[in-house]
């Protein structure tokens, strides 16, 4: 299969490291687009809490099986050659060292990684939500499918590796349907929402700031709408894409007003609750600005969430009174209520998970298997092609005689024919392998017996 995984999430890293690994913008397009010059398609998962990259390796040209002993040497050295599976894996490192500006030294420690079957385990429980910081949560399956959109635009998905995905996809669908690690409303959203209860009373009086209208907080503003705030205030860089958020919270009939983001110093001081995921790479809410905010509304307490990575809000803000700050990695000590359900849901979801990748993986075989016969044939009629043009030639020039041309191309042809299932006995006698040797030695009785 040759698909591997590479990657650091909130397990592994601190949310630091994990800023600092983290592929936004721009950056993500370029990084995909250096990747393909080497791997046969990858994608780029980079959310709050993980950075992936899952990647094709390059695929081995199946054993020239079809030459003989004295061709096969030939068309080797003609082909150009592959890395092994661990230069392409040390090559992805030194890649995102370099990309990042950082050394292999400081980013190995905090990486993953996993090959073939062990990726494929990974992937399904990340998909699924098994792997996730809130155990079970589904928003994690929209941002793998918005990576490999991305991928597919960029032209970084094989044939090969978009089956892998499919199944993947389809997979994490049974899993969700058959098990129960997703019910149960257990979300960073429903997370914040808990804390506005837990600090504010009177939540109808209350105004919540959403700094950037990402789908991670519309997905807060859901929650702590729910609770019946009594005003939304949006900043954000994009005016349409803020419109769009602020019309479905209107249409849920909450007072909803939209600004920009340049606004957000002088919107500040209305804000109790905050909630910041920009995707940005600079600070947005500094100590200052807030010091100046907490000035005018009197010192009354702020809700502060910051769910983006790189952070938008300065983790130095924690140590100001009257001012409760929470990052994503704070959430996960906030969670509580539905998640042991998940937990026990999650060793079912696990077994199945299993059993997919299992499947899976025999789907794979047989599929590849037929690939391999269809190149197989064609090598074996291309070589036949040539031994036979090669008999011609030599006939048209009358150096031999017919019957020595038909005989050496008799034999050219029988050991070029008997030259796979002769190294194949030999590697299954060398390994002690009796049950694949009885396998070859029967299955060629098996063709003689039945040749015309």
């Amino acid at each position: 299969m040759r698909l591997v995984v590479i990657g650091l999430n909130h397990k592994t890293a601190p949310v630091a490291m994990r800023e600092r690994l983290a592929f936004v913008g721009e950056d993500l397009t370029t990084a995909i687009r250096e990747l393909n010059t080497f791997t046969d398609g990858s994608v780029i998962v980079s959310t709050c809490n993980r950075t992936e990259i899952y990647a094709i390796l390059p695929k081995s040209d199946p054993v020239t099986a079809v030459t003989s002993p004295a061709t096969a040497s030939t068309i080797a050295a003609d082909e150009p050659r592959l890395l092994s599976d661990q230069q392409y894996i040390d090559r992805i490192y030194a890649w995102l060292a370099n990309f990042k500006n950082m050394s292999v030294a400081q980013i190995q420690p905090y990486l993953y990684r996993h090959v073939d079957s062990h990726a494929l385990t990974h992937w399904l429980r990340v998909a699924s939500g098994l792997d996730s910081m809130i155990l079970g949560e589904p928003q994690i399956l929209g941002q793998i499918k918005r990576a490999v959109s991305l991928s597919h635009e960029l032209g970084g998905m094989s044939t090969r590796f978009g089956w892998i995905i499919d199944q993947v996809f389809a997979a994490t669908k049974q899993v969700r349907n058959e098990t129960q690690v997703g019910s149960q409303a257990v979300s960073l959203g429903f997370a914040a929402a808990k804390l506005v209860t837990q600090i504010f009373d009177r939540v109808e009086e209350r105004t919540l700031l959403l700094v950037a209208a990402g789908e991670m907080n519309r997905l807060v503003a859901t929650h702590i709408a729910g609770l019946g705030i009594g005003k939304v205030i949006i900043c954000n860089r994009s005016a349409p894409r803020a419109e769009a958020l602020a019309e479905e919270l209107r249409g849920m009939g909450h007072h909803v007003v939209v600004h920009s983001l340049q606004e957000l110093p002088a919107l500040l001081p209305q804000a109790d609750i905050v909630s910041s995921c920009s995707g940005s790479m600079d600070m947005l809410i500094d100590r200052n600005m807030t010091k100046a905010a907490l000035k005018k509304r009197r010192y009354q307490p702020m809700l502060m969430v910051d769910l983006a990575v790189p952070r938008d809000i300065d983790s130095a803000i924690s140590r100001m009174d009257d001012v409760y700050l929470y990052s994503i990695d704070d959430l996960q000590h906030v969670i509580a209520g539905n998640i042991e359900q998940r937990r026990q849901a999650a060793v079912d979801a696990e077994l199945l998970v299993s059993q997919l990748v299992v499947e899976i993986e025999r789907r794979f075989q047989v599929r590849q298997v037929g690939h391999d016969i269809e190149l197989y044939r064609a090598q074996a009629y291309a070589h036949t092609d040539q031994l036979l043009a090669e008999s011609l030639s030599q006939l048209a020039q009358g150096e031999h005689s017919a019957e020595e041309i038909m005989a050496e191309l008799t034999r050219k042809l029988t050991q070029t024919l008997s030259h796979a299932p002769s190294k194949l006995m030999r590697k299954a006698a060398r390994e002690g392998d009796a049950d694949l040797l009885n396998f070859v030695v029967g299955g060629l009785k098996e063709a003689y017996r039945r040749r015309p």
